[in-house]
């Protein structure tokens, strides 16, 4: 009988085992005869597009095999595509994006509650992947026209500023990200890994959460100040200060009674804010302070997303250092494994001469570097100079020669004629000033090679670090404290001994150390970011970038 049984039993469990498998290959069967249906459909229905389509060209690449429809239900990539919008906090809730979104959700739900046709699920396939063209637009590229904005920026020459942004491609398109998710068979891991992972991007879109949370709950409101607020006296307008920065998180409140009096807790407050706007943080309320106060929270939000989209443009450093050059901060950032080392404030280029948006790699250190005048400082600003006073170069240190040969001789300025130079398109002379503490470049300068002559370096002009605003120079770094740098390179550099440089820079002899370890430079404008700190920070608009990106802006 237990023979019986155990036979009687395997035989039950091999009867299922067939029907499973068979079942299993029809379904299997069943789901790749649709897929093949549905693939001959697509392609006959995509050839008349031109090849540059879209959708000609996705569908090139997954060799036209649906994405996001199914025999019976929507593809898990649909339902991902979906719901990531759906759930995507920095998408304004009416674009048309979500919108679209949301009706395409519907047709989807609609489609698999009856019985619908092949012609009517390629339809929407389709349409899924137009929307996740505008979607994965969005998430990788941004708002910002850039050919509209580097047209702007061309004429400018008109007005004699010769300004330059380079732009670093985002890894992914919408095709080859979509490629591997249909791989990986995870969407929304997929747009997670696009995303930039360096200038605090995380944290700054979680700032553009937060301040949209704020425009939902009203804002702030316009702070009227009757002249300046001073720490320790009584203000009426002091309730309307305090209510706009607690509004924004500047303020936290205290334990203190919150009357009119400008206390200590506000004064903690004010200074917050001020710092986080670039204004000198004194406690001091006034005409600064308050225009800052009372720019509304839609502004900032734009603010941030410009920035955000800036972001995704530049170049991501994958290098153990890296230095970051934030031109609206005035500051520079050393970060080594992705911590801030090494903080300083730099002077960059005026309105008239702004430093390039760009990036590259430190190479070579020079000390007591001499300053090789560039032609359109010597026509725009010697040459008036010499007109005036024959000897104003003399003065200064800077030596004239006849072209730039090792063997040039040396010119007595007092002997040329320099008004025929001063508009002329050929420059026969070579300025250069001569190594020392009165050097325009000072005792250091670090060179990452680029077409805009552009480096880092020492500075006589000591006194213009105590300013807030920094655009003094004719596009070049100036470095508050460049023999720190310099300290900072030969602790990983053995080319660079640091005692036996600093024996170097009591002379005057040039030389050139050649790093081992090179750093990745990255020069950038970002009005609105996240700090080391985690707080969010605002900086004026120098140079006007903003307004001119904000002229072509998508809208979504």
């Amino acid at each position: 009988m237990k023979i019986y049984y155990k036979i009687r039993q395997y035989g039950l469990h091999m009867v299922w085992y067939v029907l499973c498998v068979t079942t299993s290959h029809l379904y299997a069967s069943h789901h790749i005869a649709f897929k093949d249906v549905a693939s001959t459909v697509m392609f006959n229905s995509l050839q008349p597009l031109p090849k540059d389509h879209f959708l000609r060209r996705l569908y090139s690449h997954l060799l036209f095999t649906p994405v996001w429809m199914q025999e019976d239900s929507p593809s898990v990539l649909a339902t991902s595509l979906l719901s990531d919008i759906e759930e995507d906090k920095t998408l304004p809730r009416a674009s048309k994006l979500v919108q679209d979104a949301f009706m395409l959700q519907k047709k989807v739900e609609k489609l698999y509650a009856k019985h619908s046709t092949l012609k009517e699920k390629v339809a929407l396939e389709f349409q899924l992947s137009q929307l996740y063209k505008g979607y994965a637009d969005y998430t990788l590229y941004g708002s910002i026209d850039w050919e509209a904005f580097q047209l702007r920026l061309h004429h400018l020459q008109t007005e004699g500023i010769k300004a330059d942004w380079v732009t670093y491609k985002p890894a992914f398109t919408p095709v080859s990200l979509l490629e591997q998710a249909v791989s990986s068979h995870n969407l929304t891991q997929m747009f997670q890994k696009a995303k930039p992972t360096s200038y605090h991007y995380a944290e700054l879109e979680q700032a553009l959460c937060r301040y949209e949370q704020i425009a939902k709950s009203g804002g702030w409101g316009h702070v009227v100040l009757y002249g300046v607020l001073k720490p320790s006296k009584r203000y009426k307008s002091i309730l309307i200060l305090r209510e706009r920065l607690r509004a924004s998180g500047d303020y936290m409140g205290c334990d203190t009674p919150e009357g009119t009096r400008y206390d200590t807790c506000l004064k903690k407050a004010v200074m917050h804010f001020q710092q986080r706007h670039g204004l000198v943080a004194d406690g001091v309320v006034g005409r600064q302070t308050q225009k800052a106060l009372n720019v509304p929270v839609e502004v900032r939000i734009k603010e941030i997303r410009l920035n955000l989209d800036r972001i995704k443009w530049l170049h991501q450093p994958h290098a153990k250092r890296h230095i970051i050059i934030n031109i609206p901060a005035f500051t520079l950032y050393f970060e080594e494994d992705g911590a801030l080392r090494q903080r300083m404030k730099v002077i960059t280029g005026r309105l008239k001469n702004p430093t390039p948006v760009f990036s590259n790699t430190v190479q070579t250190i020079v000390l007591n570097p001499n300053w090789n005048v560039p032609k359109s400082i010597i026509q725009k600003e010697m040459i008036p100079k010499l007109l005036n006073d024959p000897n104003a170069m003399a003065k200064k240190g800077i030596e004239i020669y006849e072209g730039w040969s090792k063997d040039a001789p040396k010119v007595d300025a007092t002997s040329i004629d320099w008004s025929r130079y001063r508009y002329s398109k050929t420059m026969p002379f070579h300025f250069t000033q001569m190594p020392g503490y009165k050097n325009a470049l000072g005792k250091v300068k670090f060179l990452f090679p680029n077409p805009y002559s552009v480096y880092m370096h020492d500075t006589p002009t000591k006194y213009l670090f105590h300013k807030n605003t920094r655009a003094f120079s004719h596009g070049c770094i100036r470095l508050q404290k460049p023999i720190a740098l310099l300290q900072t390179f030969s602790t990983f550099n053995d080319s660079v001994d640091f005692q036996k440089v600093q024996e170097k820079l009591k002379g005057d002899k040039k030389a050139y150390l050649k790093l081992d370890n090179k750093v990745p430079v990255d020069v950038v404008y970002l009005t609105a970011y996240v700090d080391y700190n985690g707080v969010l920070q605002f900086r004026d608009d120098i140079y006007g970038y903003d307004k001119m990106q904000r002229l072509s802006y998508r809208k979504w």
